[in-house]
């Protein structure tokens, strides 16, 4: 309610009281959780500085793969920061997260720096792993708060936040550039300070808050997703124009001041949605009936506590607490094959042991980790068809860019099509798995200048599948112990990677390898790189990667079948109906025998005052 005030300050009060409504909204939550995801993209830069870390410790390439693999495995087991989310607020989550990348990559910097003693092996790969485990802790932080959050448009911010994700490796390399120039051991000491800043700063803005639905919601996350859309294009046009040309620092500067001006551009609309509702919170309170501010007396104040408050006879019933041994609970061992119906909350265990869970697990296994063997391989796979270098650079630039296409488009895709057409997930999950499996065939095969078209389908394929897996296991087994089920299924990534990528692919390429080197009556030496040329070098791996793809697309079709009902019936129900109720707990209650309703004075100094509302009886106010 607001009531005139004749003192001074009246509108820097309002200016405060608006700012605060900022940065305490879900809105300005989306904003930072965008700049931590766009930052968070360490792990995808171990290329640009890993050879300084083979140089500087005089490691060989056996063991920079060793430190590739404790990455990945710190990237992608997240189980621990879930767990810890289950039982601490997201800010604590988030600031453990941002010590780990702190120390991690400044350890690494330390070294490679010679700033420190060379470090033993296993040093190493425990600072890379627990510097890139931090990205986990970011990612369940922000992105499953804001699922929680955003419960009915969980596929928009889904795909919003891990396209950002997929382009802060081009983001991180602009403001590198513009920072530090090409010294590229100082990319180690800006992924060390940057992300764990941001995280820091936004600690507190990160928070689980009761679910309100907004008629302009998804108007809103089409908005942010046109804003990242001109971010990724911009980061393509930019990216093709440094392969070709040399950038000086200047010119560097600029293209990092558009990203910087780009990303942060998100703010504008939270300002301007957050102005709008406090502009109609104010018209609509504005336009009450005249108010009466009586003077506070006791005889006022307790007509109007009597009136406030119903007769004993007036109080509806109070639930009586059941005693403590009234009802015989199951334990957590006992119930995990009687798992709740689809959609509702499932315990951890009742989902890791349940079927829908297996099948997604090992769709996902035979999905991300062919793709994510293609992208690993590219650079290779590029070499040895004869590409130009440049050549395989662009194909980089385009994985990350398609990447980020394809987090978005089935982020926002599915949501569009579940909500409209009841189109559900695990459908899209498969069609993506099969597409894939063109991009597969083309490296096989070799098609003349297909790996263009490859790196395309294989960047998006790769980018689709992510939003999809965890929209899915949100909505499957509810959002209860989401933070721990989330980072579940990230674990897919570096199980596929390892059978396909390391047992599969990388095996029969030194096979060919040893082949050619033997027919050519050459003997391998001591240290010596194996190096294949041809079609054949990975002809094999990725026939034998379409085969798996297809059978993850025939395991997806199973989960199909099993989940059609569920995702024909309405599984937002309860998340509307928990909006409306938290909509009228927020709600003042108003009216009584004589519309007088006892209210504090907000502007005032004093103890309190009483206002008088001419309102008539039974009516209600609405805040949002």
């Amino acid at each position: 309610m607001v009531v005139a005030d004749s003192r001074g300050g009246g509108v820097f009060r309002e200016m405060k009281g608006f700012v605060a409504r900022v940065i305490t909204s879900r809105w300005f939550m989306v904003f930072a959780s965008v700049l931590m995801m766009g930052v968070a993209g360490a792990t995808y830069l171990f290329g640009l500085y890993s050879t300084d870390i083979k140089t500087s410790l005089g490691y060989d390439q056996s063991t920079l793969n060793l430190l590739s693999f404790s990455k990945d495995v710190g990237a992608n087991v997240g189980v621990l920061s879930g767990l810890i989310n289950e039982v601490t607020p997201p800010w604590v989550v988030l600031l453990i997260g941002s010590v780990m990348n702190f120390f991690g990559y400044f350890m690494i910097w330390l070294a490679v720096t010679g700033r420190i003693a060379k470090p033993k092996v296993w040093q190493m790969c425990v600072y890379i792993c627990i510097g890139a485990n931090s990205q986990s802790f970011a990612n369940t932080g922000a992105l499953v708060t804001c699922v929680k959050n955003f419960p009915e448009s969980r596929g928009s911010i889904l795909g919003l936040l891990k396209g950002f994700v997929g382009l802060s490796g081009a983001i991180l390399t602009q403001v590198f550039h513009a920072f530090y120039g090409d010294n590229s051991k100082a990319l180690i000491l800006l992924i060390a300070w940057l992300p764990a800043a941001v995280s820091f700063v936004f600690l507190r803005t990160m928070r689980i808050m009761k679910a309100v639905r907004q008629a302009n919601e998804t108007k809103l996350f089409y908005k942010l997703l046109y804003i990242s859309l001109v971010l990724a294009g911009f980061l393509m046009v930019i990216i093709i124009f440094q392969n070709r040309f040399k950038f000086t620092r200047i010119e560097y500067g600029v293209s990092a001041a558009v990203v910087l001006i780009l990303l942060f551009l998100p703010i504008v609309i939270v300002i301007q949605e957050e102005y709008t509702l406090w502009k109609s919170k104010r018209e609509a309170l504005n336009n009450l009936p005249q108010l009466e501010v009586v003077t506070e007396n006791p005889t006022t104040v307790a007509l109007a506590q009597q009136i406030a408050s119903p007769e004993p006879n007036d109080r509806l019933p109070q639930p009586t607490e059941a005693p403590a041994n009234s009802e015989k609970h199951d334990s957590c061992t006992q119930n995990i094959f009687k798992p709740p119906s689809r959609g509702e909350d499932y315990t951890i265990l009742q989902a890791l042991f349940s079927m829908d869970m297996l099948i997604l697990f090992i769709a996902t296994t035979c999905g991300v980790g062919g793709t994510l063997t293609a992208i690993d391989n590219l650079g290779q796979i590029g070499s040895s068809l004869g590409y130009p270098t440049h050549s395989i650079t662009t194909f980089v630039s385009l994985v990350s860019i398609w990447n980020y296409l394809g987090r978005v488009a089935s982020g926002y895709s599915s949501e569009y099509l579940l909500t409209k057409h009841k189109i559900p997930r695990p459908l899209l999950l498969t069609f993506v798995l099969l597409f894939s499996c063109v991009g597969h065939l083309l490296i096989a095969f070799g098609v003349p200048n297909s790996l263009y078209f490859a790196s395309v389908i294989i960047g998006f394929c790769f980018g689709a599948q992510w939003p999809l897996l965890f929209a899915i296991i949100s909505e499957i087994f509810g959002l209860k112990y989401y933070s721990t089920l989330y980072n579940f299924g990230a674990f897919a990534s570096p199980v596929g990677s390892y059978i396909l990528n390391v047992k599969v692919a990388g095996h029969l390429y030194d096979k060919e390898a040893m082949k050619q080197m033997e027919a050519l009556g050459r003997r391998r030496q001591p240290g010596e790189d194996l190096k294949c040329t041809g079609v054949q070098c990975y002809k094999l791996a990725f026939i034998i990667m379409t085969v798996v793809t297809l059978f993850g697309c025939l395991v997806s079709i199973i989960l199909v079948i099993r989940t059609k009902k569920f995702y024909q019936s309405d599984i937002y129900r309860k998340f509307r109906e928990e909006a409306k109720a938290s909509e009228i707990d927020m709600a003042p209650t108003t009216g009584s025998a004589n519309g007088v309703v006892p209210l504090k004075d907000p502007d005032s100094r004093a103890p309190s005052s009483t206002i008088a509302a001419a309102i008539p009886a039974g009516a209600n106010a609405t805040s949002n």
